[in-house]
């Protein structure tokens, strides 16, 4: 069973809402980290689109998207 605790996840969004890419961790510094180079890594057409990047808690990882990639540190 995995540790009790937040559970930061990041998670990457098309146009439409669909989940592209989710990364999901105990540790908060690895999630900024996270969060900030899918930020980085949008391109300038991705962003015009309407292309989404963001960051959520949840305190289960039977909260966390199912294709995450799921880092317990």
């Amino acid at each position: 069973m995995a540790p009790s605790g937040t559970i930061w996840v990041n998670e990457q969004l098309d146009p439409s809402g669909l989940l592209y890419a989710c990364i999901a961790c105990h540790d908060q510094s690895q999630a900024q980290d996270c969060h900030q180079s899918f930020v980085n890594n949008l391109t300038d057409s991705q962003r015009a689109a309407g292309w989404t990047v963001r960051m959520r808690t949840v305190e289960s990882w039977d909260e966390v998207p199912v294709s995450a990639l799921k880092l317990s540190f």
